[in-house]
């Protein structure tokens, strides 16, 4: 019997719209961004190879320069004037051998009839000898002031861009503590970069080198296809590749250093600058994503909630790889045809709600795979 003041029960609360993904399987290549810093192709130091006071600058700081362009001068007098003393030496040394000639040319037909000694003789030899050496380093004094007084003049050793000054006109250079390099000319097309990797990361770039190297592999390899990132965030337009490897793996940090070239044909990029190289580190295959929002955390352990077809919700245990843009790679505790709720806080095991789609590819960042894995090298 029911009772005029009973209330009629509300009708029953419709099921919580979530945003449901399907499990995304493709190839996933994993990116490493390696901390490096960018040299040119050549960085030749401007060397004062002799001592005196610069006369002469002849170029624009900053500036770039040709192969051979003066550069810089230096005061040529004393130079010049040893160039001069050892031309008289010269001088000197032709008159002696002169007269040495002259005295054996006199003494030989005597000695063959017996007229002077034998002694005498060869002493006439030995002079002649001797002033024939005497001459022969004298030229060469000669040759080596005039070799000094070239040094005078400071040519660019490669075509580049040339830096500051370390010196200027009127200053004693040569000599420590005075500046003996004067100035860097830096030839940065193409551009280097020098970086570290740790040695998981070689190990799996060894690894797909080998896999590269076998007959059907169609795999990048490691010496190409590399970007370089710019200490703004911006990726040179040029893609590089590896050009030098270390030796050995340095046993204090545990890393391999490497060299990459980049092709810098606006010379926007210079030596010196802090950069990081992007490099597929590996290929995961078949691998397995869903949004980095769908997995929770409870106290250290880490799961999904999986929706079956009646839209009914269960907890899932999983396993992490990296993060790629705006999803994660799951290595284990789901299967490409499962379904994951997204923001899924206010779910709890067996609840029924009203699966809507979501879509895994956010953006092109995500299916580029643009995102990277850390790396322990960098």
């Amino acid at each position: 019997m029911t009772l005029g003041c009973e209330r009629p029960k509300p009708p029953p609360l419709p099921p919580l719209k979530v945003p449901v993904a399907q499990v995304l399987k493709r190839d996933q290549p994993v990116l490493r961004e390696l901390v490096g810093e960018t040299r040119g192709s050549s960085d030749i130091p401007v060397r004062a190879r002799v001592e005196g006071v610069l006369t002469a600058m002849h170029f624009r700081e900053g500036g770039h320069v040709k192969e051979g362009d003066l550069l810089y001068e230096i005061d040529p007098e004393p130079f010049e004037s040893q160039v001069v003393g050892a031309q008289g030496t010269v001088a000197e040394a032709v008159t002696r051998l002169a007269k040495a000639e002259s005295d054996l040319e006199r003494i030989a037909p005597l000695a063959e009839i017996n007229a002077v000694s034998q002694a005498d003789l060869d002493g006439a030899v030995a002079r002649y000898e001797a002033a024939r050496g005497a001459l022969q380093t004298a030229q060469a004094s000669v040759d080596q002031a005039r070799i000094q007084l070239g040094y005078t003049k400071l040519h660019a050793p490669i075509a580049g861009r040339i830096g500051i000054s370390k010196a200027r006109v009127g200053e004693f250079v040569g000599r420590t503590p005075n500046p003996v390099v004067l100035n860097i000319v830096s030839d940065s097309n193409p551009i280097r970069v020098r970086f570290s990797i740790d040695e998981r990361t070689y190990l799996l770039l060894a690894k797909r080198l080998a896999d590269a190297a076998s007959p059907g592999r169609a795999e990048r390899r490691l010496a190409s296809g590399l970007e370089l990132i710019l200490a703004d965030g911006s990726v040179h337009p040029e893609k590089g590749h590896a050009v030098a490897m270390g030796a050995v793996v340095n046993p204090g940090t545990g890393t391999l250093t490497l060299e990459a070239e980049f092709p810098n044909p606006e010379q926007r990029v210079l030596a010196g600058q802090f950069a990081r190289v992007r490099v597929v580190a590996e290929v995961l295959k078949d691998a397995l994503l869903v949004p980095s929002r769908a997995v929770t955390d409870l106290q250290g352990d880490k799961r999904v909630y999986v929706v079956d077809d009646k839209g009914v919700v269960s907890i899932r245990p999983v396993k992490l790889g990296p993060d790629v843009g705006t999803l994660r790679v799951i290595t284990e505790g789901l299967k490409s045809e499962d379904r994951v709720a997204v923001d899924a806080m206010r779910l709890r095991p067996g609840m029924t709600i009203d699966p809507q789609p979501f879509s895994n590819d956010e953006s092109a960042e995500t299916v580029k795979g643009a995102k990277t894995a850390p790396s322990a090298g960098t």
